[in-house]
């Protein structure tokens, strides 16, 4: 059996992130379903939840910015798309953006 296109080439974006193709592929084996990346500034606070979380949780995982040849990673890619061009941008972003989804939170939950 090949591998799934979502682990391939082919079912990924080359600027980061995965393609129609990919996201489908991975649908269809797991079940789950994918978003875009939230691009600019959340309009939303689930958009602010969600873009924190994921920057934190890259800014956090280890692996280079750039392979052996000097081309970006998957990971540096990945960041790029999500608007962090490091891992310490991207962890600090999450973090100021997991804070003001609280601070939302909570004032909503005030009224």
């Amino acid at each position: 059996m090949a591998t799934p296109a979502w682990q391939r080439k082919e079912g990924q974006n080359p600027a980061g992130g995965l393609n129609a193709k990919g996201q489908a592929s991975y649908k269809a084996q797991t079940g789950g379903t994918l978003k875009a990346p939230v691009k600019g500034r959340p309009s939303s606070p689930e958009e602010m939840r969600r873009k924190g979380s994921f920057l934190s949780r890259m800014g956090g995982s280890t692996g280079p910015m750039k392979d052996e040849k000097g081309r970006p990673t998957r990971k540096a890619l990945a960041l790029k798309a999500w608007g962090a061009s490091s891992p310490e941008q991207a962890r600090s972003m999450g973090k100021r953006l997991l804070e003001q989804y609280a601070r939302a939170k909570a004032d909503k939950d005030k009224r």
